[in-house]
């Protein structure tokens, strides 16, 4: 039955991210300051609020970061998540369900970054 095989690895290429299985340019990524953001949702208007308040948080940070909006519903799932709108920092949501503030996101990238 199709349902209980595991799934095929899919190689998708993103903006601002580099992926690969061993980790490894993720790794090398973080080192040099630089970090991947990403958004999960639909697309709805709460989505793009939560998209401009990270870019302008990343802003306030001097963070030259792209930030990559996932709406592919099966990619939100296989992160945990089942309320969007959701911010991942280098691969781990940070939050999900609301609509943060800008200084929120701020004290977000910080605390992952540090």
């Amino acid at each position: 039955m199709s349902l209980f095989e595991k799934k095929k690895e899919e190689t998708t290429s993103y903006i601002g991210e580099n992926r690969d299985t061993g980790g490894l340019a993720k790794g090398a990524h973080a080192k040099d300051g630089g970090a991947s953001v990403k958004i999960l949702g639909s697309g709805c208007p709460k989505c793009k609020k939560m998209e401009a308040v990270t870019k302008e948080a990343l802003q306030q940070l001097g963070m030259d970061t792209a930030i990559d909006h996932v709406t592919d519903f099966s990619e939100i799932a296989a992160y945990g998540v089942m309320t969007t709108p959701a911010l991942v920092v280098d691969g781990k949501v940070v939050s999900y369900g609301k609509v943060l503030k800008t200084e929120e996101v701020v004290e977000l990238l910080q605390k992952v970054r540090s």
